[in-house]
C-alpha cells in the first residue's frame, strides 16, 4: 500500500499530503498505523489502516481493539518500508 492509500495521508507538515492522525479534529502528524479488519466485513487478509499520533495511540488502539478488529500497530515508517518491499 502506498503511503498516500492512507486515510488522513497528507506532503510536508503542514501541507495536504503529509499524513495526520485518524483521531477526530486531530491534525498532529501520524506517528502509527494501526491495522485492522472486521471479521464480518472483511477476508482474514484484509487489512484497512488508521493514522495515529503519539497521544491518540493508545485511545484508537483500544477502540478497535474491544471490538477484536486491532491486527497490528506499527511505526509509519515501518509500514512504508514493509510496504515498498512488498511493492517490488
Amino acid at each position: 500500500m502506498d503511503l498516500f492509500d492512507l486515510p488522513g495521508a497528507s506532503s510536508g507538515p503542514d501541507s495536504p499530503d503529509s499524513p495526520v492522525c485518524s483521531a477526530k479534529g486531530c491534525r498532529a502528524p501520524a506517528v502509527w498505523v494501526l491495522a485492522w479488519n472486521n471479521p464480518k466485513l472483511h477476508t482474514p487478509e484484509r487489512r484497512k489502516t488508521w493514522l495515529a499520533c503519539d497521544e491518540h495511540r493508545e485511545h484508537l488502539s483500544s477502540f478497535l481493539g474491544v471490538r477484536g478488529f486491532l491486527k497490528d500497530v506499527v511505526t509509519l515508517a515501518a509500514w512504508e518500508r514493509d510496504s515498498s518491499a512488498a511493492d517490488g
